[in-house]
Formats: C-alpha cells, sequence, structure tokens
C-alpha cells in the first residue's frame, strides 16, 4: 500500500510538471496582455507598452519566464493578478471556498437521491414507476444547466419569496403535489392492486394534510421542529436505518439504534441550552456530530452480539440523523430574525451572490444566509446530476441482479433485504465510483453557467476573468489545482474500487 501511494505521487508530481510547461506555452501563446494598449490612442502609449512589457516580463524569452512562475510557485509565491495586483493565492482561497461549497452539497444530493431512486427503479422494472422515472431523467438530462437556472430564479425565488411574505393555501397545488407523491410512493412500493391503492391514499393524505397544516398554521413565519418532531423524524429513521442495515429481526440493532434515539431525544434541551449560551462555528458543529456518533459507535459494541460491526453501524447513521435534527432545529430558531433583517428586505432566498451583502451577525443567522443563496444553484446542479446517476444506478443495478452469485443467493433463502443491500448494491455501486470522481473534477474546476447567472464567485468566474484580463498566474495556478484534483480523484476512485470489491487490490 506504502509503495503504491509513492508511486502514485511521484506519478502525480510528473504528470503536473509535463501539464504545467504544456499549460504555460499554450496561455503564453493564446493571450495578450498587450492588447488594450495597442488599440488604445494614448499618447503615451510607448512608454505604457514598455512599462508593461517590463512589468510582465514580457521582453525575455517564454522558458525563463516559466522557470520565473515555477520557482515562485514551488516556494509559495504563486503570483499576483496584475489587473488588480491582489494575489492569486487571495484569489484562490476565495474561489475554492465558493466552488466546494457549492460542490459538495449538490454532488451530495444528486448521488444519494440518484442512486435511490436508481436502484428502486431497477427492482420495479417495466413498471409504470420505471417508465415515468427513465422519461424524467431523460428529460433532466437534456435541460441546459442555463434554461434550468433562469427558471429557478423566476419561479423559485421570485415566486417563493413572493408566497412567503403573504402565505396561504393554494388547494390546487396542494392536491397536485399530493397525487404526484401519492403515484411517486405507490410506484416504489408496488405489490398488489390492493397494496397499491392503500399506499396511494396514505401518502397523498399525509402530504396534502401535511403541506396544509404548515401553511395554513403559520409555521412558515416561526418554523421549528420542536422536541417532538425532533423524536418522531429521528425514531422513524431509526427503525428506517435499522430496516435497511440489520433487519428489524435484529434485535441488538434495533436495540442499539432505539438506545442511541433515545440518548439523541434525551440530550435535546442540553444541547439547546449550549447552543444559546455559546458561540458556535462550523469546527465546533462538526466536532459535535463526531462526538455522537462516537458515543453511537460504543453504544453498538456495548450490545455486542455475533456482528457488532452491523449494530455500530446502524446506531452512528441514527446518531447522525439525531444530531442533524437538533443543529437543523435550532437553525429554524433564527430563521424569524433572519427573515426581518433589514439587509434581508424579507427576501430570504437569494438569487445574486454567496451571501447578503453587509450581513453581519452570529453563526446562526450567516448559516441561514449561506443556505438561502446557495440553495438555487444547488438544485440547479442536482437537477442534471440527478438524471445521469439515476440511470447509471439503474443499469448497473440491473446488470448485477442477473448475475449467478445474486441467484445463488436467492436459492439460499436470504431475505430480499440482504441479497440487494448487502450483494447486489456493492458491485452496482462500482460504475458510480468511477464517474463521480470525473464529475467532481468538472464541477469544482467551475460550473461556469451556474456561477455566472447566480453571481457566484467561483473557480469557473475565476478562469473566465483571468482569461478576458490575460493574466497568466491565475490561469497557471487554476490549471494546476484543477489537475491536482483531478490526480487525487483519480486515486481516491482507486481506493473505492478496493473499497466496494474485495477482489481488488490497490497494490497490485
Amino acid at each position: 500500500m506504502v509503495r503504491y501511494i509513492i508511486r502514485r505521487v511521484l506519478l502525480a508530481v510528473g504528470t503536473l510538471l509535463v501539464l504545467s510547461v504544456i499549460a504555460h506555452l499554450m496561455i503564453d501563446t493564446a493571450v495578450d496582455p498587450l492588447e488594450d494598449l495597442r488599440l488604445s490612442t494614448n499618447p503615451n502609449k510607448e512608454l505604457l507598452i514598455a512599462n508593461r512589457t517590463a512589468m510582465l516580463e514580457l521582453d525575455k524569452p517564454w522558458i525563463i519566464r516559466y522557470w520565473h512562475w515555477l520557482s515562485g510557485f514551488v516556494t509559495g509565491d504563486w503570483g499576483e493578478a496584475w489587473v488588480s495586483h491582489e494575489p492569486v493565492t487571495s484569489l484562490l482561497g476565495n474561489a475554492i471556498s465558493v466552488s466546494f461549497s457549492l460542490v459538495i452539497v449538490a454532488t451530495a444530493l444528486a448521488l444519494v437521491l440518484g442512486c435511490t431512486i436508481g436502484i428502486v427503479s431497477a427492482l420495479r422494472q417495466y413498471t409504470g414507476f420505471d417508465y415515468s422515472i427513465t422519461f424524467v431523467s431523460f428529460v433532466l438530462y437534456s435541460l441546459p444547466v442555463f434554461w434550468v437556472a433562469v427558471l429557478l430564479k423566476q419561479f423559485m425565488a421570485i415566486g417563493l419569496n413572493d408566497f412567503l411574505g403573504n402565505p396561504s393555501v393554494n388547494w390546487t397545488v396542494v392536491i397536485a403535489v399530493s397525487v404526484v407523491f401519492g403515484l411517486f410512493w405507490m410506484g416504489a412500493i408496488g405489490g398488489s392492486t390492493k397494496r397499491k391503492g392503500i399506499v396511494f391514499g396514505t401518502a397523498a393524505v399525509v402530504t396534502g394534510g401535511t403541506l396544509a397544516g404548515i401553511i395554513g398554521s403559520g409555521w412558515l413565519d416561526a418554523p421549528r421542529l420542536s422536541i417532538i418532531g425532533v423524536a418522531v423524524i429521528g425514531l422513524a429513521g431509526a427503525f428506517a436505518v435499522t430496516l435497511l442495515t440489520a433487519g428489524t429481526g435484529n434485535r441488538l440493532a434495533l436495540f442499539s439504534s432505539l438506545t442511541t434515539w433515545g440518548i439523541g431525544v434525551a440530550l435535546y434541551y442540553p444541547l439547546m441550552s449550549y447552543f444559546n449560551a455559546y458561540a458556535m462555528s462550523w469546527s465546533m458543529s462538526i466536532l459535535l456530530l463526531l462526538s455522537a456518533i462516537g458515543v453511537a459507535c460504543l453504544v453498538g459494541f456495548l450490545f455486542g452480539g455475533p456482528d457488532r460491526a452491523v449494530s455500530m453501524r446502524g446506531a452512528s447513521f441514527v446518531a447522525a440523523i439525531m444530531g442533524i435534527l437538533t443543529w437543523v432545529d435550532r437553525l429554524l430558531q433564527s430563521y424569524p430574525a433572519y427573515y426581518n433583517n433589514n439587509l434581508v428586505h424579507k427576501r430570504p432566498i437569494g438569487t445574486i451572490g454567496a451571501m447578503t451583502p453587509n450581513l453581519q451577525s452570529d453563526y446562526w443567522i450567516m448559516t441561514i444566509d449561506r443556505f438561502t443563496h446557495i440553495l438555487l444553484p444547488t438544485i440547479a446542479l442536482v437537477l442534471i446530476s440527478f438524471a445521469s446517476y439515476t440511470r447509471y444506478q439503474r443499469g448497473a443495478m440491473l446488470e448485477v441482479m442477473n448475475q449467478d452469485y445474486i441467484r445463488t443467493a436467492r436459492a439460499k433463502g436470504l431475505p430480499e433485504r440482504v441479497v440487494i443491500m448487502r450483494h447486489a448494491l456493492r458491485n452496482a455501486l462500482m460504475p458510480l465510483a468511477a464517474v463521480i470522481p470525473i464529475d467532481l473534477t468538472s464541477l469544482v474546476g467551475g460550473a461556469v453557467m451556474t456561477e455566472t447567472i447566480f453571481g457566484w464567485s467561483g473557480m469557473g468566474r475565476l478562469f473566465i476573468t483571468s482569461l478576458r484580463q490575460h493574466e497568466i498566474d491565475p490561469l497557471m495556478s487554476y490549471i494546476i489545482i484543477v489537475g491536482a484534483f483531478a490526480i487525487i480523484m483519480a486515486l481516491l476512485a482507486d481506493f473505492l474500487y478496493a473499497l466496494l470489491d474485495p477482489r481488488i487490490r490497490v497494490n497490485a
């Protein structure tokens, strides 16, 4: 393993070195920092050209300029954008944080939704549900992202902001949404005609009642989950996690999940008091979440059983659910203060930029602000990525389900949950292990359309701006960072292969 990593690191360094040479030569040939001066009518044009030529060392051979750039890059001096005289490290720091916050959230949501629906679609092959998901996936995949982004700004921003200013129940919309959710769950769960009717009616009634209750009760003006909401949702999550990871027949795994749920409910008020008494940050939030997962692992370990890992894994998921629900509840409690802030103007869904200009407040208000601004670009990216992930996962799942070892597992009498979750799912994730690193690299390289429409100053905007202004240093740093990220993602894909399929060895 160590030899493999060392070999890949050395190969990565060599690749980046060759990439830097080729990229610097191509950029130096393509850009012309003197273009604006050559077209200028300024009487001091020649003097200005001479000064800029000396500043950018344009009178020296290309290889000398490349060596100066490489020496500075290795020592940490990545140059500056000569138009704004801002250090490249500062430009990249802002752009990378913006792009990563957008890409990670969008990819995670698209992956979870795409994989889940793709698996269900494969298990319900040639049904109305499968045909509907296939149709929706192809439609979303064919939509241009800039068109989706503009529609989101029109209906999700302007329309939703108007609705939040004066929420009222639109029964036509409520009934339509209820019918759609009822059809979705009816197709996903399947079964006999009677069972489908019961599922459809239950899902439609629950969805419609929930929407009408949320809007009509004024919950949108002061939203919160409270301990009751956290307990109910967490309990449902505990049973769902146990059902998927171990089966409710595994009593030790079920008790581990329920014990973790009980601890989460018991800690609700102490955590709320802590959140209100001390200044919070993202690092502290992550530390608390990791601590909760650690306690859950201990609970699963103490319950023991023939397979402690199953109990520990299920309890960890439940701890994460309870921790996130409690955090979200505290976040929602700050929404009225954010909504009524003078800088927000009672228009919480942001359309331009990554945050509200000049807004300075505590951790909770700023987190809500980041969420409301990241909402629309995330939805735009999720819709496009979700379509491809659904198709990949459906195709992979169908191929795996026809393999001999799946038929053997069924012939041995294993429950269908075990066949799907333990035997089929891991191998069905192999194609995504190759696709996701590529998608992440392309998104980190810059979701140019999305960033431009929503006014995000990410990596894509940095590249376009630097190219227009003929700035070599930011362009070179951008290319090296994206190239390094692509190499890291390729290495991560190798480890994912070994994790999903034990027959693969990364040190081969």
